[in-house]
């Protein structure tokens, strides 16, 4: 395995994909340049195996593995997910299945249900259904039967992750912890994040260079310890626009040549 210039680790939603349109072509001259010179992007996301795979295919990315499901699970090298191997899922919907009752879960719901929680497409949604390593639901009961079913998920060994619209469990994991194993494996010589959200910082303040898009449709990460040094920037334009900017800024920094074609 030849030992990459740079890996770059991304969040997509608001990140690597616009907000709005979900398109991710102003940061195609970025991820050319990167190709160019054997650089890997690690896309690192909530979104589910079913919903990476074929985007990473798209932006011809399928040589590198994916973060998915929020760091609970990765995406192995290739263009399509397969199902051999052991999925925790099952597990993890039986345990939470045995807990006192409040939770419903995706694995409750079907793709019209999930469509209408999350705003997604239904045919989007059917793809956020089809997961391996977490579970993601609303709460239904009352908040002291929260504490107290979140005290039993503890318990039960299930990680507990509150989000602006979802609770979501698994068996652990972090975007910035699977980083660690991607990079022992790769030994990049420099390393990019990329994200947008509290749920990225981690991974912002573990890589070489952090960068915070800006996301006008949230509120601002507070200033992280590595901006002050320069180490961790924001960038002036939000979205993909701004991640093809400041990876082509970072690139150069490096001294990786990279073509304005």
């Amino acid at each position: 395995m030849n030992t990459p210039d740079l890996l770059v680790f991304s969040d997509l939603d608001g990140t690597l994909l616009g907000h709005d349109d979900y398109s991710w072509a102003p940061a195609r001259p970025a991820l050319d340049a990167l190709r160019a010179r054997g650089c890997g992007v690690i896309l690192a996301s909530s979104k589910t195996a079913a919903e990476i795979a074929p985007l990473r295919a798209e932006m011809g990315l399928s040589d590198w593995p994916a973060i998915v499901e929020n760091g609970s699970g990765l995406l192995p090298p290739g263009d399509a997910v397969t199902e051999t191997g052991d999925s925790p899922y099952t597990d993890l919907r039986a345990r939470l299945a045995a807990l006192p009752q409040g939770f419903r879960g995706f694995g409750d719901m079907d793709a019209a249900e999930v469509a209408k929680a999350t705003g997604l497409p239904e045919p989007a949604a059917a793809l956020a259904r089809q997961r391996r390593f977490s579970e993601p639901g609303v709460w239904t009961g009352t908040d002291a039967g929260l504490e107290r079913f979140l005290t039993a998920a503890e318990a039960a060994g299930l990680s507990a992750r509150r989000g602006g619209r979802f609770l979501t469990f698994s068996f652990g994991g972090t975007k910035a912890g699977r980083m660690d194993e991607i990079i022992d494996t790769y030994r990049p010589r420099h390393t990019i994040a990329l994200g947008d959200a509290p749920n990225d910082t981690e991974m912002l303040e573990r890589a070489d260079f952090g960068v915070i898009i800006r996301n006008d449709a949230a509120p601002p990460l507070p200033e992280l310890p590595g901006e002050a040094g320069g180490r961790i920037r924001r960038t002036a334009e939000e979205g993909p626009t701004g991640w093809c900017h400041a990876v082509l800024a970072l690139m150069q920094k490096l001294g990786l040549e990279y073509s304005h074609n």
